[in-house]
């Protein structure tokens, strides 16, 4: 992170911006116009698919939602709704539903506004060992169609496993096969997965070209490998990137996220310190879990922020990232295998 909050004081504002901006003025041919677009936000272009998806999206989990549901007296329910319509208000157009609950929750949020915003969907596919044959996936896609009250989706990313576990080739055929299906029967519009294994998300993409997105941890220590990394092999099959995770699992934050938390505007400075960090990179979108309409206020502000860090914030995140890491619980541990990506 020493080199990473370096090397991130001394980049120029707005990094790749330029191309962002000839899309989102419409001069730029084959490029889509943003959906739901905000003069504020900023678009990135997600690979192949050519769609402009804002440079942060709205993420999946509800870690510490309890705390702004005791604060405010909101349903469950109303406060997703609430969250939906600032994610709409400020221009952020991509949702990224990675469970079930998570699913029906923002598809019901979205309902009689589909049409502003993006939305992803999984249920937990493929660490299922029931749902590894492309017969079986396909029939969990109906399934959480039918749950979600959906026709399609824009994105099915299907969750795959995580540290300490790699599919077989006979799964990942298995998963394009699905993937294909999903795209030709008008299912899915786009076709990805998650994981938390880099080799796995490399041989993936450049043996597969039916692969569109890939989801992958993220944060504000990682940075590209120098070469041969993931980042090199998503440039060449020109595949779209999300970043979980942007906030270490809130290991970043000293407080509780309660509006009334004393450590409240430190951890809202932190938390847009971090995101100015990972866009620096232009082939990544962070995709953090949020839980309040104030947390996207916070992101979008982060967006307006100038992405040049001076000496004072790239100490400042070095060490609360530190911190971060010497707090993750143990079920985290491997988060730090992802400082080079």
């Amino acid at each position: 992170m020493r080199g990473g909050a370096a090397t991130a004081a001394g980049l120029a504002v707005g990094l790749g911006s330029s191309a962002v901006l000839t899309a989102i003025a419409g001069g730029s041919p084959g490029v889509n116009k943003p959906l739901n677009y905000n003069q504020n936000m900023e678009y990135r272009r997600l690979g192949k698919t050519e769609l402009m998806v804002s440079a942060v999206c709205m993420g999946g989990h509800w870690k510490r939602v309890d705390k702004i549901l005791d604060a405010t007296g909101k349903t469950f329910e109303q406060n997703c709704h609430d969250i939906v319509s600032r994610c709409i208000e400020v221009g952020i157009n991509y949702i990224d539903a990675c469970c079930v609950p998570e699913v029906c929750a923002y598809s019901k949020a979205l309902d009689g506004r589909r049409d502003k915003m993006y939305l992803a969907l999984s249920g937990g596919e493929v660490r299922n060992p029931d749902f590894r044959t492309a017969k079986k996936l396909m029939e969990r896609l109906d399934s959480l169609l039918v749950k979600s009250n959906q026709d399609y989706t824009d994105l099915w990313r299907m969750t795959c496993l995580e540290p300490g576990g790699r599919h077989s080739f006979d799964t990942s055929c298995e998963i394009v096969e699905a993937l294909e299906k999903a795209k030709k029967q008008g299912k899915a519009r786009f076709g990805g997965f998650s994981t938390h294994d880099r080799r796995w998300i490399q041989f993936m993409i450049e043996y597969f070209p039916q692969i569109d997105v890939v989801v992958f941890p993220y944060t504000a220590k990682s940075k590209a490998m120098p070469k041969h990394g993931v980042f090199d092999a998503l440039k060449k099959c020109d595949v779209g990137a999300f970043g979980i995770k942007p906030f270490a699992s809130n290991s970043l934050f000293k407080g509780s996220s309660a509006p009334d938390d004393p450590h409240a505007e430190e951890d809202d400075r932190l938390a847009r310190l971090a995101i100015r960090y990972i866009l620096h990179n232009p082939r990544i979108v962070p995709i953090p879990g949020l839980v309040s309409p104030q947390q996207v206020d916070n992101v979008a502000k982060a967006i307006m922020e100038r992405r040049e860090f001076d000496l004072a914030e790239a100490k400042t995140l070095n060490n609360a990232m530190d911190q971060a890491w010497a707090n993750l619980p143990g079920n985290y541990q491997w988060l730090k295998d992802w400082e080079y990506v």
